[in-house]
């Protein structure tokens, strides 16, 4: 058990939180006062705060200092440029030192005192913990296709990543030590965490409304995201491709036996023809090109990965240890 862990080597346990934060200046306070007030429940534990700064232009930066001066346990990474919210969050991990390790948004949407029935779920032996949504507060259009995406994901997908679940989990020591080790760029980290097996476990909550700001998933990076995921655990879009292909010879061989046929038993209206001919080639095109931007996206990212650039890249760890 962690706790009987840390006793015999005479210290409580010590409990990491991994928050990335990008453009949350309105409501990044409130959400460190609700944080540190739920954790004072449970004073067992020894805390330390990591948040990650990812590339923040609006004054988030400022407010991190703040808080890392009044607060010892909060450290502070602050990133060169943006790089992503599942590149945060890898950072995030590779700075946290907890015997157990919290991944959670700072928008108030993922509430702080769940975290604490994840501790829970950990103490009772689960070694991954994740928060399943059982509802959310968002447009009909998010629920809808959220709801969707998961299933299709969880369908496709050659592991069995859980449905309604996000990036807010909980990570035993031995977990987070094994996800560290994943060094891909096209990140989709409950793809990984489902991929390592261990003994996982799950906490039903209800997510709430995001409390300040705006979104920073908009549907350009939900796209982006959900094509990561899809291409991270599956090939099922290569193997589709090769579907199609057959059908679309099917539907080609049918063609040309109805254009013989006509040749042959009607040739005054051959002419015709040609409107059977643009249909073929115009349907030919369009799964070529759809085939062709299938395979060029596992291409592309074969190309990001011999690439070996690093992940990201932190101007500045700051930190006001008290010790």
């Amino acid at each position: 058990m962690p706790q009987q862990q840390a006793a015999e080597e005479g210290s409580p346990s010590l409990v990491s939180y991994v928050l990335p934060v990008y453009n949350e200046v309105e409501g990044i306070r409130r959400f460190h006062e609700e944080l540190t007030a739920v954790v004072a429940t449970r004073p067992e534990f020894r805390y330390e705060f990591v948040y990650v700064n990812d590339g923040s232009v609006d004054g988030s930066l400022g407010i991190l200092r703040d808080l890392a001066k009044n607060d010892s346990r909060v450290h502070v990474v602050d990133f060169a440029r943006n790089f992503g919210h599942q590149i945060a969050i890898t950072a995030g991990l590779d700075h946290a030192a907890g015997d157990a390790v919290i991944i959670m948004d700072t928008d108030l949407q993922d509430p702080p005192r769940v975290s604490l029935e994840l501790i829970d779920a950990w103490l009772s032996g689960a070694e991954i913990v994740s928060a399943r949504r059982r509802t959310r507060q968002d447009s009909r259009f998010k629920r809808f296709t959220a709801h969707g995406y998961y299933r299709l994901l969880r369908h496709c997908a050659e592991v069995d990543i859980p449905v309604d679940t996000g990036d807010f989990r909980l990570l035993d020591r031995r977990a987070a030590e094994e996800l560290r080790g994943f060094r891909e760029r096209s990140r989709f980290i409950r793809g990984m965490v489902a991929s390592m097996g261990f003994q996982q476990a799950e906490v039903l909550f209800d997510r709430d409304e995001r409390v300040a700001g705006e979104t920073k998933y908009p549907m350009r990076k939900m796209l982006r995201l959900a094509a990561d995921g899809v291409t991270s655990f599956s090939t099922v879009p290569l193997r589709l491709i090769t579907r199609i292909g057959f059908v679309s010879l099917a539907l080609a061989l049918l063609g040309i036996v109805y254009a013989v046929a006509l040749r042959v038993f009607l040739p005054e209206v051959t002419v015709s023809g040609w409107t059977m001919l643009m249909v073929a080639m115009l349907f030919l095109g369009g799964v070529q090109m759809l085939s062709l931007g299938v395979i060029g996206s596992y291409v592309g990212r074969i190309y990001n990965e011999v690439q070996q650039r690093p992940l990201y890249i932190v101007r500045k760890v700051i930190r006001y240890d008290q010790d």
